[in-house]
C-alpha cells in the first residue's frame, strides 16, 4: 500500500474526525485542519499521539499552502442552528473554502473531494432525488445560505475541473448520524435521542409525517473514500445515503424505545423551507462505487444512543 498524505478540513467536526480516524487505520498520513467554530478539539484529540497525525487550526476561508496528495474538503457548519448563526459566514466558508482549497489542488495536482449536501435537492418536487434533478432552492429564505453556498461550490469544482484540468470528487450526502454528534446541533436524530434521555417531551415540528433517510456514519464514510479512489474519469456528483425512509414520528417512537424513555411527543409548527421528503437514489453509487448501506437504523440509533449516554446530563 502506499501511503498517501492527506488533508481533511473540517476534520475535528463530527464526520471529519471519524474520516481522519479512518484513512489512518488504512495507513495515511492525515492533516486536520479546523477553526472549531463547530469541531471539537476533543473529537481528535485521541489521534494526537498518532505520529502521522497533524491537527492544524486554520479557516478554510484564508488561503493555506501544504503538499499533499489528496483533499477531503469538509469544512462548514451542517445543521440548520449553526449555519443560521452565522449565514455570511456560512456562505463564505462554502464558496471561500472551495475556491482555496480547489487553488491548492490546482497548484500541488491533489485530488479533491467536495462534500456537498441532498440540501441541494432543496425542497424536492420528485422522490426519490436523483443526481441529475436540479433541485427546488429559495435562494432567499432562511435555509439558502447553507443550500446555495453548497451549490456555489459544486459550480466552482466543476469549472476548475473543466477549465484547468483540476480533479475531482463531489459527494451529496443525505442525513448521516453517529457517535459525536454535537448534541445541540438541532439535528432531529440527536434532538431525539437527547429529548429521551433527559425525559423531556420529544419535540415534532409539522405533523410528522415528512420522512427523512438515515444514514450510519460507517457507511458514509466508506462511500466518500470509495469515492475518492474511483477510476479518475468519474467526478460526480454521487448520492450516498440510506434509502431507507422514515417519518419522524416512526424515529421518535424507535428513540423512545431504545432509550426505554417516558417521553410524550409534542408538535409544533414546521420550520420555513423544511422539506417534506427526502429519500436517496442509490442507483449510481451502487453502479460506480459497489457501494450500498449496510447498517440499519436501530443498530446505528443503539451506537449513537450509547455515545450520547456518556456525555447527556
Amino acid at each position: 500500500m502506499i501511503r498517501k498524505k492527506i488533508l481533511v478540513t473540517g476534520g475535528a467536526g463530527f464526520l471529519g474526525s471519524h474520516l481522519c480516524e479512518k484513512l489512518l487505520n488504512q495507513g495515511h498520513e492525515v492533516v486536520c485542519m479546523d477553526n472549531y467554530f463547530t469541531g471539537q478539539k476533543e473529537n481528535v484529540v485521541h489521534l494526537l499521539k498518532n505520529p502521522y497525525f497533524e491537527l492544524i487550526r486554520h479557516d478554510v476561508t484564508m488561503p493555506f499552502f501544504i503538499e499533499v496528495d489528496e483533499i477531503y474538503n469538509l469544512a462548514c457548519p451542517a445543521s440548520p442552528v449553526h449555519y443560521q448563526y452565522n449565514p455570511i459566514k456560512t456562505v463564505k466558508t462554502s464558496v471561500m473554502g472551495a475556491i482555496n482549497m480547489l487553488g491548492l489542488a490546482k497548484r500541488i495536482n491533489a485530488k479533491v473531494l467536495q462534500a456537498s449536501t441532498s440540501e441541494v435537492y432543496g425542497d424536492p418536487e420528485i422522490h426519490p432525488q436523483t443526481e441529475s434533478y436540479w433541485g427546488h432552492v429559495n435562494p432567499i429564505g432562511p435555509r439558502s445560505c447553507y443550500d446555495e453556498g453548497k451549490r456555489v461550490a459544486e459550480t466552482l469544482f466543476v469549472n476548475y475541473h473543466k477549465q484547468n484540468k483540476v480533479r475531482i470528487k463531489i459527494i451529496r450526502i443525505f442525513n448521516t448520524y453517529g457517535p459525536r454528534m454535537n448534541p445541540d446541533d438541532g439535528r432531529v436524530v440527536s434532538n431525539f435521542i437527547v429529548q429521551a434521555l433527559r425525559g423531556q417531551d420529544i419535540t415534532i415540528y409539522g405533523d410528522g409525517t415528512q420522512t427523512r433517510s438515515f444514514c450510519y456514519m460507517d457507511d458514509l464514510l466508506e462511500g466518500m473514500v470509495r469515492l475518492m479512489n474511483s477510476r479518475e474519469d468519474f467526478t460526480g456528483p454521487v448520492n450516498i445515503g440510506n434509502p431507507g425512509e422514515f417519518t419522524m414520528i416512526e424515529l421518535a417512537e424507535k428513540v423512545i424505545q431504545l432509550t426505554n424513555s417516558k417521553s410524550k411527543l409534542v408538535y409544533m409548527p414546521l420550520p420555513t423551507d423544511d422539506p417534506l421528503q427526502r429519500q436517496p437514489d442509490i442507483t449510481l453509487a451502487k453502479k460506480e462505487l459497489g457501494w450500498e448501506p449496510t447498517i440499519p437504523l436501530e443498530e446505528g440509533l443503539k451506537k449513537t444512543i450509547e455515545y450520547f449516554r456518556t456525555i447527556v446530563k
